[in-house]
């Protein structure tokens, strides 16, 4: 692992920047685990503008590599709750998958006043990235171990 990944809180003017980081790990990465369909419907909510709307509403970091960003991840209430917060947004330039970035991005999203007040943190996992979460410690939501409607596995951790 590198050492010399900064992380830092997402900014508008990151919105291109980070909108081409995920829809290019959706095409690359996630296309191994669902249908073309599945990904390109996905797409659709990674615009420039859907990023910044993702982050108003949630605590947005990226993590860069000098000037480039190469992983992103967020976490928010749960559902509007004091006690249970959720991860969202975590991806990770294929070039830069198993080089520590995704463990860099949860250790930040775990050392979030969001993840502090809850006792309870959901993950909606992809498939592509289920056992990575599984390595981080989150387990299957009351047991289960099938993708719901949506094609996710619902994975938490408590504290």
């Amino acid at each position: 692992m590198r050492d010399n990944y900064s992380v830092r809180r997402f900014q508008n003017s990151d919105a291109d920047e980070v909108s081409n980081l995920i829809i290019n790990t959706l095409r690359m990465t996630n296309i191994k685990d669902y249908s073309v369909e599945y990904i390109e419907n996905d797409v659709k909510m990674f615009t420039p503008d859907g990023v910044i709307e993702r982050a108003s509403w949630t605590h947005f970091y990226v993590v860069c590599d000098k000037e480039c960003i190469v992983g992103c991840g967020a976490i928010g209430s749960y559902w509007g709750k004091e006690d249970e917060s959720s991860l969202f947004n975590i991806f990770v330039l294929p070039e830069y998958q198993v080089k520590g970035v995704g463990r860099k991005i949860i250790e930040t999203l775990e050392n979030d006043e969001y993840f502090l007040r809850a006792k309870r943190i959901e993950i909606p996992a992809s498939i592509t990235a289920c056992e990575f979460y599984k390595k981080m410690g989150y387990t299957y939501k009351n047991g289960i171990d099938v993708v719901d409607e949506e094609q996710l596995f619902r994975l938490e951790k408590f504290r």
